[in-house]
């Protein structure tokens, strides 16, 4: 299907939003296009450094009930977040010279009834009308959107999305795969029986990584986000992630200081490892034989996971590795400081496994040894926001 139209995906984060053109080729795959706008929200008047987020449980409970309220300053907030996405998606349609467009956005936090706001974030303003003022700001400048912005999409979904349609996409001609994507954070995607899976739709039996807590107290995604992982050696050191930053000391950074001997890179990537395996094996067993608990819930509230689900007995064809967390890996494969224990924890969990049969010890460690194959590293280096384009189009095609 041939467009006459520029579809861009957004992909906005805690501090920053990241605009791509993308190529459409439904038989080959999409990709990333030739166009790239960035926009921080510090760059816009109304930011303001010092904003600090309404009291999740103020959030949760007005959402509850229906009624938000935002804040005088969460509006003002807000007004950068949308002024900073709406023009990253205007430079892009300027320099292609595209007067029509179509747009797919990501964001965090949880959306509105109607999906194209943002109903509570943990890290910013909650903005009820986001899409509305977009979509405003976009008309201002002189430019057509083909079709409203269907709804905000988070970075998880839009991830596995990447990797199901994009040309080098890693969920393409698998069965069953897991993708584990870390950067700021943790954002999880499954494919199953050979489809996408919603992690909300199956959140009965299925735990989202940023859900669970170790047993020594901390949250999963400490350990397999790049953010997380600084600010475990910051602990180590005694500095915080914003010293870390200054220093430019960010999880390469961490490897090769452990590769020169530094007892605190050494015992934070010994933890990665241990976790990240931990992570991986909680994945296989939950869809082998359903939640066996191996992680606590952040969240005391939240209802005990289900043993039952309709794909038990299910293997992983493959396991995906993705963002910050997979350029980490792949300049680590082989290495003795976190590739090496990584595959020898995870091994070890496999081999000695009592939730898993014969046949399903022997699909992931043939020979006595787990098979490396199986951990592929993603090699979408915006996933995200490659999603978020995906995403739209495939709701355009639903409307024509």
């Amino acid at each position: 299907m041939k467009s006459d139209f520029l579809l861009i995906g957004a992909d906005g984060g805690a501090t920053k939003v990241n605009c791509w053109s993308i190529e459409i080729d439904e038989s080959e795959g999409f990709s990333l296009g030739s166009f790239q706008a960035e926009k921080a929200y510090s760059e816009y008047p109304e930011y303001d450094p010092l904003f600090k987020p309404v009291d999740l449980k103020i959030q949760l409970a007005e959402r509850e009930s229906g009624q938000i309220k935002p804040t005088e300053k969460e509006i003002q907030q807000g007004q950068a977040y949308t002024s900073a996405c709406a023009a990253g998606i205007i430079e892009i349609a300027r320099k292609s010279n595209a007067a029509k467009i179509l747009a797919g956005i990501g964001m965090p936090g949880l959306k509105t009834g109607n999906k194209r706001g943002i109903s509570a974030m943990a890290n910013g303003p909650r903005m009820i009308d986001y899409a509305d003022r977009i979509e405003k700001l976009i008309s201002e400048a002189g430019i057509e959107l083909v079709i409203p912005i269907a709804h905000i999409g988070s970075d998880a979904y839009y991830c596995g999305l990447g990797e199901e349609y994009a040309r080098v996409g890693q969920f393409r001609n698998v069965r069953n795969s897991y993708y584990l994507g870390g950067g700021t954070g943790a954002a999880d995607a499954l494919k199953l029986d050979g489809r996408l899976v919603s992690l909300d739709d199956i959140k009965d039996w299925f735990v989202k990584a940023w859900e669970m807590k170790c047993p020594e107290g901390r949250s999963v995604e400490k350990y397999v986000s790049s953010r997380g992982i600084q600010s475990i050696f910051g602990e180590f050191t005694n500095q915080t992630v914003a010293d870390l930053n200054a220093q430019s000391i960010y999880p390469p950074q961490i490897r090769e200081k452990a590769f020169n001997g530094d007892t605190a890179a050494l015992e934070t990537l010994e933890k990665v490892a241990k976790y990240l395996a931990l992570l991986i094996y909680e994945r296989i067993t939950t869809l082998f034989a359903g939640w066996q608990g191996y992680f606590e819930l952040l969240n005391p509230n939240r209802t005990v996971p289900q043993t039952e689900h309709s794909y038990k007995k299910s293997v992983f064809d493959n396991i995906i590795i993705g963002q910050r967390l997979g350029d980490l890996l792949r300049e680590s494969k082989n290495d003795h400081v976190l590739w090496n224990p990584f595959i020898q924890y995870l091994n070890m969990l496999i081999q000695e496994s009592s939730i898993l049969d014969d046949a399903a010890r022997n699909h992931y460690c043939p020979m006595g040894q787990f098979s490396e194959e199986r951990i592929v590293i993603s090699k979408l280096r915006e996933a995200p926001a490659l999603g978020a384009g995906i995403d739209a189009w495939l709701n355009y095609k639903e409307e024509l």
